[in-house]
C-alpha cells in the first residue's frame, strides 16, 4: 500500500475525508510516516479510540509536533498511570469552573481595552490582535509575568515594556500552533519559539520554588495559579516535574488558550459571510453564543485528525488492526459527517439550540472523557473565552474592506488569508 504522507501534506484537511469517500464506508487502511495505518470515525470510534486496551498515545506523535505543538515530556505523550496524575494536574487548572470564569473575565477585559486602542487606528488586523489581548489575559490568570526586570514595572514604562513582551510572547505561541503540521521555515520558527518559552519559563519554575514563590521579575506568584500549582506538583513518586518538564506543561495551558485565536477569526468569518447572524449573537445572550461557539468549532478547520499507536492486535468491526499500527481518528470528517449531521456543511448555529452535544459527537479538540482520557481539558475554556468574545466582535462597529478571505484547506491549520482586516472600527 503506498504511503501517504506526501498527499497528506498537499491536500490538508481534504485528504482523510476525500480518501474515506473513494474507500467506501467503515474503516479505512492506508500507510503514513512509513507505518501500516487505519483510519476511524463516528462516536463509536471514539470510544474505541480512546481506549487504551486498543489505542495508546507514547511514541505515537512525531518528533516535528513534540518540538513544536506540545513539547517533549508533555502529558499528551503518556499513558497509564502517569497518564491519569498528570491529567489530574490540568483538570484541576481547567475545569474548575471559578477559574474558567475568571479567564473569560480577563479576555472580556482585555477586549475592552483593545477595543479602544482599534479605534484610534486606520486598521487592524484581527488575527494578530486577538492573539495579542488573549496573551495577556491567559498570562495573567496564569501567573506568569509579562516584565522581566523589575525596573520595567515602574509608571508607564512598565505598560510599555509588559505590551511589548506580550506581543513577543503572543509571537512565540501563534508560531508553536502555526508550524507543527508543514516543513519549511513555519516549522523552524516554532522550534525556535518553543525554545524560547520554555527556556523563559523553566526559569520562572526554578525561581518560584526557590524564592517561595516569587519570580524572577519580583511579582508574586499567586498560590493556586498555573505557575505555582505546576511548579509544585509532585509524580507519582513525590519528586518534583524538572523544570524543562514544569515548563513544557505551563505552555499547554497557555498555548491552547491563544490558540483560540484561531476560532475567534473564524467567528468573525461567519458573521460576515451571514449578517444576519450578527443582531441574534449580540443580543440573544449565552445560549445562543455557546451554540455559536460549537458550530464555529465544528464547521471551520483546526485539527485534521490525532493519532495513537496499536499496543497489541485489535480489531474494529472486523477489521483487523494489527500491533504498532497507527489508529487515527478522523476530527473534520467526523465534524462534516452526513451520517451525523444535516446539511454539514452549512454554518447554522440553530443546530446546537437548547442542546449540548453528546460528548463523542462534535470532536473538534478530540472525544472521549478529559478526566480520565486524552481529551483537551481545556474545552471549557474555549467555550467561555468565545462564547465571551464572539457577542463583542458581533456589537462592534467596523467596516471589512476588500481583501482575501480564503480558507485555504491544504494549509494546517490554516485561517483567512488576509488574517481579517477591519477598517473604521469604533
Amino acid at each position: 500500500m503506498p504511503d501517504n504522507t506526501l498527499p497528506l501534506l498537499v491536500q490538508g484537511y481534504a485528504w482523510l475525508p476525500d480518501l474515506t469517500r473513494r474507500k467506501g464506508p467503515g474503516p479505512v487502511r492506508t500507510r503514513l510516516l512509513g507505518r501500516p495505518a487505519v483510519a476511524l470515525r463516528g462516536p463509536a470510534a471514539v470510544g474505541f479510540f480512546y481506549d487504551e486496551t486498543h489505542v495508546r498515545r507514547r511514541s505515537a506523535l512525531p518528533e516535528p509536533v513534540l518540538s513544536t505543538l506540545f513539547g517533549k515530556g508533555a502529558v499528551h505523550t503518556l499513558d497509564g498511570e502517569e497518564h491519569r496524575d498528570r491529567k489530574a494536574l490540568f483538570v484541576s487548572l481547567l475545569k474548575d469552573a471559578a477559574g474558567v470564569t475568571e479567564l473569560a473575565h480577563c479576555a472580556a477585559e482585555e477586549w475592552e481595552r483593545s477595543r479602544k486602542e482599534w479605534a484610534g487606528r486606520p486598521q487592524v488586523t484581527l488575527f494578530d490582535e486577538v492573539a495579542v489581548l488573549l496573551t495577556r489575559a491567559v498570562c495573567v490568570w496564569a501567573g506568569v509575568p509579562l516584565v522581566q526586570h523589575p525596573d520595567d514595572m515602574k509608571g508607564h514604562g512598565g505598560s510599555a515594556a509588559a505590551d511589548g513582551e506580550a506581543k513577543r510572547t503572543a509571537r512565540d505561541l501563534v508560531a508553536m500552533v502555526d508550524g507543527f503540521a508543514t516543513a519549511g521555515p513555519r516549522h523552524w520558527r516554532a522550534r525556535r519559539a518553543r525554545q524560547r518559552q520554555e527556556e523563559r519559563l523553566a526559569r520562572l519554575v526554578e525561581a518560584t520554588r526557590a524564592d517561595s514563590g516569587r519570580a524572577t521579575s519580583h511579582q508574586q506568584v499567586r498560590p493556586g495559579s498555573v505557575v505555582h500549582t505546576v511548579a509544585t506538583h509532585r509524580d507519582l513518586d513525590g519528586g518534583l516535574l524538572d523544570p524543562h518538564t514544569a515548563a513544557v506543561e505551563i505552555l499547554n495551558v497557555i498555548r491552547p488558550t491563544v490558540a483560540v485565536t484561531w476560532y475567534t477569526v473564524f467567528g468573525a468569518h461567519a458573521l460576515h459571510r451571514d449578517p444576519s447572524l450578527r443582531e441574534r449573537l449580540a443580543t440573544e445572550g449565552e445560549g445562543y453564543a455557546r451554540a455559536f461557539a460549537h458550530e464555529v468549532r465544528r464547521f471551520y478547520p483546526f485539527a485534521p485528525f490525532v493519532a495513537g499507536i496499536a499496543p497489541d492486535d485489535v480489531t474494529w468491526q472486523g477489521c483487523p488492526i494489527p500491533e504498532g499500527s497507527l489508529v487515527l481518528l478522523d476530527l473534520y470528517g467526523q465534524n462534516h459527517d452526513p451520517e451525523l449531521w444535516n446539511a454539514p456543511y452549512a454554518f447554522d448555529p440553530e443546530r446546537f439550540a437548547g442542546r449540548e452535544p453528546g460528548r463523542d459527537e462534535l470532536v473538534p479538540q478530540g472525544g472521549g472523557e478529559a478526566s480520565q482520557g486524552h481529551r483537551c481539558p481545556g474545552e471549557d475554556i474555549t467555550l467561555a473565552v468565545l462564547s465571551t468574545l464572539l457577542p463583542r466582535l458581533a456589537r462592534l462597529e467596523h467596516h471589512v474592506p476588500t481583501q482575501d478571505l480564503r480558507i485555504p484547506l491544504n494549509r494546517m491549520p490554516t485561517r483567512p488569508r488576509s488574517g481579517f482586516v477591519m477598517t473604521r472600527v469604533v
